[in-house]
């Protein structure tokens, strides 16, 4: 990143610190004992010097903002030097305290050093999507009609992924896809963080007490007593959609409040015998794992396993029409 206060290609470099940004009180370019005792930070507390350097390049790039708002003001008749330099001292006085407040600039480039520098687990904001059918949609097969070619992407997009994670839980791959299809409205309407970047959490799990990775807070809607309330809530963040599928199937692998809704899945086979599995035996099993899940309490909504089970028989059409 050009003229960035740290070199993002590895450990915190504050030598990379520009030494020529106009006056500071108290900061790297004005005072030779910050810049050394943030060097000597840097190397015990990393997270700690990238938070300071992003702090005070906010307040610098604040008081060059409120000096250029000045320079397009008239100035009173009189004005002495003086007068000059205790203007300059007050807007600095000002850019520092308005600078490292929650949710302003330094907080941002913070949130992106760190991520670019490999500091925090969580994803870097993408451009990508949960589906990534190009548009327009002259690549889709004749059998997909448009209303359904986005959702064809979606499918098509994850099946890896999904495949992987049958391998650990026998879980047909059409279930799991499916799953992530109605958790994100096929990709459309997934987890994001606060500034747009992906959280790749395509199921909906919430990040408890014992979840120690990143998280993405987010406006959801519960059922209580059979009524819809909206609230915020954490989702557990992750560096993949790849990673969603795997942390997924952990989750159904080792808890055992889902044992009832895996063997429920199983029960079509695994592999190409869950393919070669008749219409009515691949129904029957999406709505044992569908009512499996619910009766374990995966989600609050009362109508959650009709819906499951109608999406996994639309994937179901779909993977057939595209064969």
């Amino acid at each position: 990143m050009a003229g960035s206060l740290i070199d993002v290609s590895g450990s915190p470099d504050v030598a990379a610190i520009p030494s020529n940004i106009g006056v500071q009180p108290a900061g790297l370019s004005a005072d030779t004992r910050s810049l050394d005792a943030l060097r000597s930070r840097a190397a015990t507390d990393p997270k700690g010097a990238v938070r300071e350097a992003a702090r005070q390049f906010e307040s610098l790039f604040m008081n060059e903002l409120m000096k250029s708002m000045r320079s397009t003001t008239l100035k009173a008749e009189g004005d002495s030097a003086g007068g000059d330099m205790a203007t300059d001292m007050l807007d600095q006085q000002f850019a520092t305290r308005m600078s490292g407040l929650p949710g302003g600039l330094s907080e941002a480039i913070m949130k992106q050093l760190e991520r670019q520098m490999g500091m925090a687990p969580g994803p870097i904001p993408a451009t990508g999507s949960a589906n990534n059918t190009p548009a327009p949609l002259s690549a889709v097969p004749a059998a997909v009609k448009v209303p359904q070619a986005g959702a064809a992407g979606f499918v098509q997009q994850h099946s890896e992924a999904a495949r992987q994670a049958e391998a650990k839980t026998g879980i047909p791959a059409t279930f799991m896809v499916s799953q992530a299809a109605l958790e994100t409205g096929w990709g459309r309407k997934e987890i994001r963080h606060g500034d747009g970047s992906p959280s790749f959490n395509l199921f909906g799990i919430k990040a408890g007490s014992n979840w120690k990775g990143p998280t993405a807070d987010v406006v959801t809607t519960e059922y209580v007593n059979g009524k819809a309330q909206k609230g915020v809530a954490k989702f557990r963040a992750y560096g993949s959609y790849a990673e969603s599928f795997a942390d997924y199937a952990r989750l159904m692998k080792d808890s055992p409040r889902y044992q009832a809704a895996v063997a429920g899945a199983t029960s079509a086979g695994r592999g190409s015998a869950a393919a070669a599995a008749g219409p009515q035996r691949m129904a029957d099993a999406a709505a044992g794992f569908a009512h499996g899940l619910q009766k374990a309490g995966y989600a609050t909504d009362p109508a959650y396993a009709d819906k499951l089970s109608r999406v996994i028989n639309t994937t179901l059409r779909l993977q057939r029409s595209l064969a």
